[in-house]
């Protein structure tokens, strides 16, 4: 599949809010406030000319996720520290991403999100398309009998799981549109998922019926199983093992994610004059690698994640402690090429990897795909 890039900003905000359209007994009906967090990403059809001509400028223009945080911060502000029903009548998370969406003044949005609190939130695709996500957690033991000999994963021990649900919002409704026209609301995911949390929760997974050989891609399926029969529009089931690493799964398809941190110093060359990127500076990224393959069926898993780890590992100690604008064969130490890099660097040792996120700051950096792009994690 060819290349696709997109470059992601995210910004926090504080605000109240009330959603009068539910029941008063409902906690959302009241007022209250929340920590949200909203990021947008758009493709590299992004010029620099439109950045050039958005800037009035004819000089080398800011570098992409740099232009779009000052966007998105320039979106946000008349919402920061205000009552949101005072923008907009029914400010549920979907109705919130469709604001940020018409009045971030930037064609060739592909994705804007709404985080509202840790454990939910909305996407809206380009075509208008919302899907919402719940995150629940339970701790369990669990041991995979098919491991190798002197395999870590082989010896009985536990986890505090997190699984996300992702559900099809289907609406494209406005944010005036009548309560009938809400959607599936959080409370309806808490009700089913909460059978599921007593199956698991302070257990030993290997115990229970389908979950013998209790991988990632296992438990994604069962919780799957269990739930799209009487949950129509669940869509993924995200199975978080640790905190950097983890599986997708749709009904058909296993995807996984390992991500890793690497402290790194740089130079830009193709900044403006005066963007104090050229000068000698550093971050903290999140690096998070992205595989597809089909499910091994002694071992219960499509990748070890042991596995993708040891074989990132040369390009990891490249990277971790060095000075990206040094390194062998790259022109420049932006994200995107960094990204290009990276993949160069990874396309004979790990052929499932399909897609690459990284990070420079929180919520901000730039994704290459070259196959299914699979559910968005949040921050």
């Amino acid at each position: 599949m060819t290349d696709k890039i997109y470059y992601l900003a995210t910004m926090p905000f504080e605000s109240a809010c009330q959603i009068n359209i539910l029941p008063e007994h409902h906690p959302a009906a009241q007022l209250h406030g929340h920590s949200y967090l909203a990021s947008v990403r758009v493709p590299v059809l992004i010029d620099q000319k439109n950045i050039n001509d958005s800037r009035g400028s004819d000089e080398l223009p800011v570098e992409p996720v740099a232009f779009l945080k000052e966007h998105l911060a320039h979106t946000l502000a008349p919402l920061n520290y205000t009552l949101l029903n005072n923008h907009l009548s029914i400010p549920t998370d979907e109705n919130l991403a469709r604001w940020v969406h018409q009045k971030i003044d930037l064609d060739g949005i592909e994705r804007v999100a709404i985080q509202s609190t840790h454990d939910s939130g909305v996407d809206l695709d380009k075509r208008g398309h919302a899907h919402i996500w719940r995150r629940y957690r339970f701790e369990a033991a669990h041991q995979l009998p098919n491991v190798p000999e002197g395999h870590q994963c082989g010896r009985m021990h536990g986890h505090g799981f997190e699984v996300i649900l992702h559900a099809n919002q289907n609406l494209n409704s406005t944010a005036d549109e009548s309560a009938a026209d809400m959607g599936v609301d959080f409370g309806l995911m808490d009700r089913l998922w909460q059978p599921l949390h007593e199956q698991l929760d302070y257990t030993c997974l290997n115990d229970i019926k389908g979950l013998e050989n209790p991988t990632s891609e296992v438990l994604a399926n069962w919780i799957w199983q269990q739930l799209k029969p009487q949950f129509s529009q669940l869509s993924w089931v995200t199975v978080y093992e640790t905190h950097t690493s983890g599986c997708h799964f749709d009904g058909r398809h296993y995807r996984i994610w390992k991500e890793q941190r690497f402290e790194s110093a740089l130079k830009l060359k193709r900044v403006a004059r005066g963007d104090k990127r050229r000068q000698l500076h550093g971050h903290s990224y999140l690096i998070r690698l992205h595989l597809t393959a089909e499910l091994d069926a002694v071992m219960g898993w499509t990748v070890d994640y042991g596995d993708v780890k040891a074989l990132f590992k040369p390009v990891y100690e490249q990277l971790d402690h060095h000075r990206l604008d040094q390194l062998e064969g790259i022109e420049d130490a932006d994200v995107t090429h960094l990204l290009y890099w990276i993949k160069n660097q990874m396309a004979h040792t790990l052929p499932q990897l399909d897609r690459i996120d990284l990070f420079e700051t929180p919520g901000c950096g730039a994704i290459l795909c070259w196959g299914e792009e699979g559910p968005a994690l949040p921050d």
